[in-house]
């Protein structure tokens, strides 16, 4: 009975967005045209809240609209940071004039943001980051070095956080800020992955500068915001997601896409983002298609592993739909983020040896850039095995990024479980008396 409801329900939302759809999509809409329509009418990030720019939808209820979209032969949302995390701790802890300037020039593809959270010596302990903002005046100058930025070479916008006051324990200096990334005092300097692409960047800032009204949540208070951010980051990539409808045009101001024709984003074949990132290979799907289409699916050991990463993906989708269940009544999957994002990396290595098996020697083709990818394409005559190769090599960064498995594991292990927690003094001492690594 109850799946029959929540079936129900879901359907009127794909009715309710290709109703939508087939009023409103055209394509010779500009990128930024369709993107502003998209947006404003609540579809790009119908997760978030009403007053937000959403519908307020839950998580599987998402998910199809996003099917609905790419169904329906329409550009998806802007995607990236900004839709992804970005816009929804904005909205949980911005003011209202703070959402109405950046969350709506988020789900409208204006900026494109990146993520100043890690550092050289602040990964796993992210509170022991050293960037430090200063007050000057109206604003606050910002000094010191992030790492792993992804996309930040693209970025109009950044999450920041930094460090605003050295004499109170490390947690409780930190503040969130929302940082322009196009001004002095920033360089952003690729690092090449073993893809050879470059998605990760790092950040160096020196005297760079961001408005005091860029505050997020309140001065010193960004610990309890970021992981906000990080709680979002964890749900998003984890199993049971989609994003079916993630744009292939690249959103913000820096990427040039957004007075391009929407419809020629549109393609029903795998594409490489010019930003470096790696597609996902959907799920069991294109796996089993690629299995059926070279005769790999006749190996019993392949099909069980087939089996085994679609179960994978069965289990964060109902996962989803019983956090649906438990929200209309004021409940919750306690740890749900934590143990959705150690289901994906579950897949993701999953899909990573398995691929591979499937595609057999030929996955030692890898095209390390973008100009070789259609070389390897007619070699092989599979187009789909740069999506495989690189995201074989891409597969180790999931599992690190977003805190890593061991961390996803201490927080249920801690948060949920009630284990205690190593010995420490850094919830008593202040942040300038720890000592910090070498």
């Amino acid at each position: 009975m109850t799946d029959t409801v929540e079936s129900a329900a879901t359907g009127d939302v794909v009715a309710e967005v290709t109703s939508w759809l087939d009023q409103h999509w055209d394509p010779d809409l500009t990128v930024g045209e369709w993107w502003e329509l998209l947006g404003l009418a609540g579809w790009a990030a119908p997760g978030l809240p009403e007053h937000a720019y959403g519908r307020g939808l839950a998580r599987n209820d998402v998910v199809a609209v996003q099917a609905a979209i790419a169904e329906h032969g329409a550009l998806g949302a802007p995607g990236g940071l900004g839709l992804l995390l970005a816009a929804p701790t904005i909205a949980t802890h911005g003011t209202q004039e703070q959402i109405d300037h950046y969350v709506r020039r988020i789900v409208t593809g204006v900026d494109a943001w990146c993520q100043l959270f890690s550092e050289p010596g602040a990964g796993s302990d992210l509170a022991s980051l050293g960037a430090r903002a200063e007050r000057d005046g109206d604003e606050w100058i910002v000094n010191g070095q992030k790492v792993w930025t992804s996309l930040g070479h693209v970025a109009d916008m950044g999450m920041l956080i930094a460090r605003t006051d050295v004499d109170v324990p490390k947690h409780q200096g930190i503040t969130w800020f929302a940082m322009p990334m196009q001004q002095p005092g920033l360089e952003v300097r690729p690092l090449v992955e073993m893809t050879g692409h470059a998605m990760f960047n790092e950040v160096f800032m020196t005297d760079a500068r961001v408005a005091d009204d860029a505050v997020i949540g309140g001065l010193n208070q960004g610990w309890a915001v970021a992981n906000t951010t990080l709680a979002f980051e964890r749900a998003g990539l984890g199993s049971g997601g989609g994003s079916a409808a993630a744009a292939s045009a690249m959103p913000g101001t820096v990427a040039g896409q957004l007075e391009r024709r929407a419809g020629d984003f549109v393609s029903d074949r795998p594409q490489r983002r010019s930003g470096g990132a790696v597609p996902s290979l959907g799920g069991a799907k294109l796996l089993i298609d690629l299995a059926r289409s070279n005769g790999a699916i006749e190996d019993p050991t392949i099909r069980q592993d087939l089996v085994r990463l679609y179960t994978l993906g069965e289990l964060g989708r109902f996962t989803n739909l019983r956090a649906k269940a438990l929200k209309a009544i004021g409940g919750e999957v306690p740890g749900l983020g934590n143990l959705a994002k150690l289901g994906m990396s579950d897949q993701m290595r999953l899909s990573r040896d398995l691929s591979l098996r499937i595609v057999g020697a030929a996955g030692m083709l890898h095209a390390y850039r973008n100009e070789d990818q259609a070389v390897i394409e007619e070699a092989t005559g599979n187009p789909f095995l740069p999506m495989v190769t690189g995201m074989a090599l891409w597969a180790q960064a999931p599992p690190i990024y977003g805190g890593t498995d061991q961390i996803q594991k201490n927080i249920i292990g801690e948060r949920v479980l009630g284990l205690p927690k190593e010995p420490n003094n850094d919830k008593t001492l202040p942040f300038s008396e720890l000592p910090k690594n070498a």
